[in-house]
């Protein structure tokens, strides 16, 4: 628990967004003494929407200070770090071993965290208000809901980002998306299995960078046989064509991203015959493998500000963090942190102001760094 001023004063926190950042936040302050309301607006929860990690020592703190330490244990180590020629040829290892986690599970640990009441499902807030005094948060049943702080903690999309930066809050698409899945490692083909499992394996081709490697099973199982393959396949698509994705899967033309389920059939077949011709054949069978293939588009955006009067930004709302970091959850993490050591150390308009000093800093370094990485991909040139 964090130490408090001696001046600490509860508060009533609304949490928009009830994805991992958001539970980051949601379980820190509720264990500090806060009373904390998370409005998701999905109506089913979120165990699936996301995949593997890579841990990192934020989040490792985070787990830590919620007593959840087994929780991090939960992992599945490769053993080495593979690249694959188009053949399917070894070409380059490493033999760093490497632990990632599943991202549903810290879904679901967190969650149980919370009691119903405190994570309102099908809840989606249209709008923020906020004054010096109190915030607002005006769901889509119309209802206006007063709390003393609100968190956004509601994704690149970040409806609490346009009451906090209103002339700054679009995300720039950078030319690229990231396909995803997440299979039974049994789905896979005794020759992809032989390839890809207990590696952390990667492929660069002309229109492709691809990586792939083993998480928990749904319910944190790392047996052999009950794990999941992961693989994340980051290739150049132009707004246009993103846009025509999203129309041809019942969307709009502005969204960036497919949840599993939302791709048609026609389109998933595209996808699995590009991934023949273009990968090599143990990371084709995962791709062909995955019934769901879910998709990012690839954006970047750094809010100018974190604060205003009594709402904060964190996690992807606050600066959107390219995946080839693999330090979205971390960042997320260390702003849950840092806004709960914040609260409890200071009056809330100085807690504010010190969480936007310290971590727009740490955001600004960490999109700054996405950025130098994407610029690395075999692709970079071409979007």
């Amino acid at each position: 628990m964090t130490t408090r001023h001696p001046s600490f004063t509860p508060r009533r926190v609304a949490v928009v967004g009830g994805s991992l950042g958001g539970l980051f936040v949601a379980t820190l302050l509720k264990q500090d003494g806060h009373d904390v309301t998370v409005f998701e607006r999905s109506s089913r929860g979120l165990a699936r929407r996301g995949a593997g990690l890579v841990a990192q020592q934020d989040l490792y703190d985070v787990l830590h200070r919620l007593g959840l330490d087994q929780a991090a244990d939960v992992g599945v180590v490769a053993a080495e770090r593979i690249t694959l020629d188009r053949s399917g040829r070894v070409v380059q290892r490493d033999r760093t071993p490497q632990t990632q986690v599943s991202w549903d599970h810290l879904w679901v640990t967190l969650r149980e965290l919370l009691d119903d009441d405190e994570y309102l499902l099908g809840h989606r807030v249209e709008e923020v208000r906020s004054d010096d005094t109190h915030a607002e948060v005006v769901c889509d049943d119309g209802l206006v809901r007063s709390f003393d702080l609100v968190v956004g903690a509601d994704g690149a999309n970040s409806v609490v980002r346009q009451f906090v930066a209103p002339r700054d809050h679009t995300n720039q698409y950078v030319g690229y998306s990231t396909w995803r899945g997440l299979v039974p490692e049994g789905a896979l083909d005794d020759d992809a299995a032989a390839v890809l499992l207990e590696r952390f394996a990667f492929y660069n081709g002309p229109g492709s960078h691809m990586l792939g490697y083993l998480v928990p099973g749904p319910a944190g199982d790392t047996g052999f046989g009950f794990r999941r393959y992961n693989w994340v396949w980051y290739r150049p698509i132009t707004a246009e064509q993103l846009a025509r994705i999203m129309r041809d899967s019942g969307r709009s033309a502005t969204d960036q991203s497919l949840a599993p389920g939302d791709l048609p059939e026609f389109l998933r077949d595209e996808l699995r015959a590009d991934a023949v011709a273009e990968l090599p054949t143990a990371f084709a069978a995962a791709v062909v493998a995955e019934p769901e293939p879910f998709l990012q588009g690839i954006v970047d955006y750094v809010a100018p500000a974190l604060t205003a009067h009594r709402v904060v930004l964190t996690g992807d709302a606050a600066a959107v963090v390219r995946p080839h970091t693999a330090m979205g959850a971390a960042k997320a993490a260390g702003d849950a942190l840092a806004l709960s050591d914040a609260l409890g150390r200071w009056p809330l308009e100085a807690a504010l102001a010190t969480y936007d000093s310290d971590r727009l800093e740490v955001a600004r370094a960490v999109a700054q760094y996405g950025v130098r990485l994407g610029r690395s991909l075999p692709f970079a040139a071409r979007v």
